[in-house]
């Protein structure tokens, strides 16, 4: 298209001569051409863009239109339920809670309940009462001074940087009227996940944010300084994540502003990366002194450890090693490979790491074939927007859940796909002031109590119409997957119960002796 600009910028000066001459009016169009053919004159000029040298002005609507390819997918050509990662019905029922709006929908299911993958629970002729308020765990082993009383549905770790000032306060404001907890995600305890008075589960990851010395290691005076915090309930160790297991945490040199870097002792614009794994502990059992240092230090707090499941060999071997020492960490919170992230490469993303609900029953099954499992609570993700997310991670063995994303849905979040480059247009996650300056805190705080409430509540409605009291009573059996056409089955059926193993004199085989297994 090169040969035609130049065409038309020869037509076009000819004419503007003739109108100096004939109609001085004409001229006018100058103000149109000179700034059209300066832009078609620098593109052929650059090297860097092909499509932009080979068709010069036209080719920039080429990058334009996949600057907004995500909102041409949602609101033009993606059905309510095919959007990924959340389709638009998993976006628009967490708007609806959120805003405590209408949340039904008419006409019947838009799913096909006869497609292959399909799950279901199913509902008792005796359905019972189930109470909200119940629907707690205590979290907290025999040597923990301060168990915390979690609810089943709390905030997962999303660091304050990769979210915004107005976005963390409206999520721990959120957190403390609907009383529930609020992960902080690895990046540390910022001012402002302190100034609502939201209950905090600490997350410390590979770079010790809050805990750490100027050389990046642990410190434990700081940390027993920031864990006794009042607002500190638990503690939780991150040893990988869905996202980019086994890759570390990522933030953008372009959000970590000079306060960003004072509360994460990093240096000021530039990428804060996160090492792959910790310098505490290299071992099972070093980590298990770990969480044991953790609790003391802490005042008796719970202590518990996040992981997305990698080799099964080595988490049978951590279990196994607790058993023997009768060392447990007091929670264990399971990340799928599913999971999000405000940045991470698209390799760790796409292929590397456990699915959730794959991880969830090993993790859980593990623990019971070693005979632990009532020594340690499981707390899990998988994209939770709707109450049956919620039971279904219960069933399977979760004793509660996080969610992350959806409570970014209910603060406004669109979907916009722009986490990672800080041009989030809601304000949730970016660090330009003129952006965050739209998300109105006490709004917004209002959705994530409301989302959180109203979620909570519809699953108190599905266990009590399942026929229940408790949530504890769920189980595999009450979970079911269409298999084909013809055929369903129960997730007991799927993923039958372990067997305990034991020694010939009665004690638990190690990991150790066992032969590798396939997952």
């Amino acid at each position: 298209m090169r040969k035609e600009f130049y065409i038309a910028l020869v037509v076009v000066c000819v004419l503007n001569v003739l109108f100096y001459f004939y109609w001085t009016i004409g001229l006018l169009s100058l103000f149109f051409f000179v700034p059209f053919f300066a832009l078609g004159i620098r593109d052929i000029r650059q090297t860097r863009h092909a499509i932009k040298s080979n068709f010069p002005v036209f080719g920039h609507f080429r990058y334009l239109l996949e600057s907004i390819r995500p909102e041409i997918n949602q609101y033009f050509i993606e059905s309510n339920t095919d959007g990924r990662p959340f389709s638009r019905e998993q976006r628009s029922v967490v708007y609806q809670r959120a805003k405590k709006v209408l949340d039904t929908v008419p006409f019947g299911t838009q799913h096909d309940v006869y497609k292959q993958g399909y799950e279901f629970v199913t509902h008792s002729m005796y359905p019972k009462h189930v109470s909200e308020k119940d629907l707690r765990i205590m979290v907290g082993g025999e040597k923990c001074k301060q168990p915390y009383s979690l609810s089943l549905l709390n905030i997962s770790a999303m660091s304050f940087g990769s979210l915004s000032t107005n976005a963390i306060l409206s999520l721990n404001g959120g957190a403390k009227d609907g009383d529930f907890a609020h992960n902080t995600g690895e990046g540390g305890i910022s001012p402002y996940h302190l100034e609502m008075g939201g209950d905090l589960i600490w997350q410390i990851g590979t770079g010790y944010f809050g805990c750490r010395t100027h050389d990046g290691v642990f410190d434990p005076e700081l940390f027993k300084k920031n864990s006794r915090h009042p607002h500190v309930k638990m503690i939780e160790i991150k040893l990988s994540q869905g996202a980019k297991p086994g890759h570390g945490g990522i933030l953008s040199g372009k959000k970590v502003t000079q306060e960003i870097a004072n509360i994460r002792n990093v240096p000021l614009g530039k990428d804060v990366i996160s090492p792959p794994g910790h310098s505490a502990f290299h071992d099972a059992a070093e980590m298990l002194t770990f969480i044991e240092t953790l609790r003391e230090l802490s005042g008796g707090k719970p202590v518990g450890i996040k992981l997305c499941l990698g080799h099964r060999r080595e988490f049978e071997e951590l279990v196994s090693l607790m058993a023997q020492k009768n060392s447990y960490p007091d929670f264990i919170a399971v990340d799928g490979a599913e999971g999000g992230t405000g940045a991470a490469p698209l390799e760790f993303s796409n292929y590397m790491g456990m699915p959730g609900i794959d991880a969830l029953v090993i993790v859980v099954d593990t623990l019971k074939k070693f005979g632990v499992r009532d020594k340690v609570k499981v707390l899990a993700t998988g994209k939770i927007t709707t109450a049956f997310d919620i039971v279904k991670l219960l069933c399977i063995g979760a004793d509660a859940t996080y969610a992350a994303r959806s409570m970014l849905l209910a603060l406004g979040c669109i979907q916009a796909l722009r986490c990672n480059n800080n041009k989030c247009p809601t304000g949730v996650a970016t660090q330009d002031p003129n952006l965050v300056k739209g998300l109105h805190v006490p709004t917004k705080r209002e959705r994530v109590k409301n989302f959180h409430g109203e979620t909570l509540g519809t699953v108190a409605h599905i266990i009590g119409a399942m026929g229940f009291s408790r949530h504890q009573d769920l189980s595999r059996a009450d979970l079911y997957k269409r298999i084909d056409e013809n055929h369903i089955k129960t997730y007991h059926d799927l993923y039958p119960e372990p067997v305990v193993l034991k020694s010939s004199h009665g004690e638990e085989v190690r990991a150790t002796n066992l032969k590798p297994e396939t997952v």
